[in-house]
C-alpha cells in the first residue's frame, strides 16, 4: 500500500512582539534625528576669527600672566658625549639657532642654546642637537623654531657674530648653564600671544622674551 506523502512546513521565527517592534523603530528613528540635529549644531555655525592683538595688547595679556614664584632652577650641565664630527654638527646646528632666533644679544643667545639642550634632555623631542633645531622644519607649519620654516636661512649673518655664537655654542656643549632660563622649553617674544602659554610655567624673561617650564 502507498504511503500518503506529506510535507512538513518548517515553524516560522516567531518575530519580536508587535508592541516591542514599534518601540524599537521608533528609537532608531529618533537616534537618527538626534545625529542630523547634532551634525548641524556643528557644522553651520562659523568658526570665530580670532582677533589680531596689537603689541601694546599682547604686551599687557602677557604681563597680566605672573611668573612662577622664585628664581627658577638651573639646569644641569650639559656635556656632549659624541664623536669629532658629531661635536662640531652640533655646535654649528646650535650656533645657527641662536645667530638666527636671537641676533647679536648675547644672553638671548645663551638662553636660546640652554633651551635647545633642555629640549634634547626631555621625552618628547629628539635626543639630538641638531634634532632639536630643525624639528618639524620639513613640513609646511609645525617648526619648532621659526626661522627654520620662515626662510630666514636664506640670509647669512655675519662672519663676526659666527665666530662668537660658535664659541659660546662649545661652551654650551662643555657643560656652561645659563641660570637665568632654568629648565626653560619653550619662549617668544612678548609683543605675541602664543596659543600654548597656559599649559605652561611662566619662570623667566631675557630682555624681550619670556620663558616657560613644562608644569610638573
Amino acid at each position: 500500500m502507498a504511503r500518503r506523502k506529506t510535507h512538513r512546513r518548517g515553524k516560522a521565527k516567531a518575530g519580536p512582539p508587535p508592541r516591542l517592534a514599534i518601540l524599537c523603530s521608533l528609537a532608531a528613528l529618533g537616534f537618527i534625528a538626534w545625529l542630523a540635529i547634532r551634525d548641524l549644531g556643528t557644522v553651520a555655525p562659523e568658526k570665530p576669527t580670532p582677533r589680531t592683538l596689537t603689541m601694546a595688547q599682547a604686551r599687557a595679556a602677557n604681563a597680566a600672566i605672573p611668573f612662577l614664584p622664585g628664581k627658577p632652577a638651573p639646569a644641569r650641565p650639559f656635556h656632549f658625549t659624541g664623536g669629532p664630527a658629531a661635536r662640531e654638527q652640533a655646535i654649528q646646528c646650535l650656533a645657527t639657532a641662536a645667530l638666527y632666533e636671537a641676533g647679536g644679544d648675547r644672553p638671548g643667545q645663551k638662553a636660546v642654546m640652554q633651551v635647545v639642550l633642555n629640549r634634547v634632555r626631555r621625552a618628547g623631542y629628539p635626543k639630538t642637537v641638531c634634532g632639536v633645531v630643525y624639528q618639524g622644519a620639513s613640513r609646511a607649519t609645525g617648526c619648532q623654531f621659526s626661522f627654520t620654516c620662515d626662510g630666514s636661512r636664506t640670509r647669512r649673518p655675519e662672519r663676526a657674530g659666527w665666530a662668537v655664537a660658535r664659541h659660546a655654542a662649545r661652551r654650551a656643549l662643555s657643560g656652561y648653564v645659563f641660570r637665568a632660563v632654568g629648565t626653560s622649553t619653550h619662549y617668544h617674544a612678548d609683543w605675541i600671544v602664543p596659543y600654548w602659554i597656559g599649559s605652561l610655567d611662566k619662570i623667566a624673561r631675557v630682555e624681550s622674551h619670556i620663558f616657560y617650564r613644562p608644569r610638573r
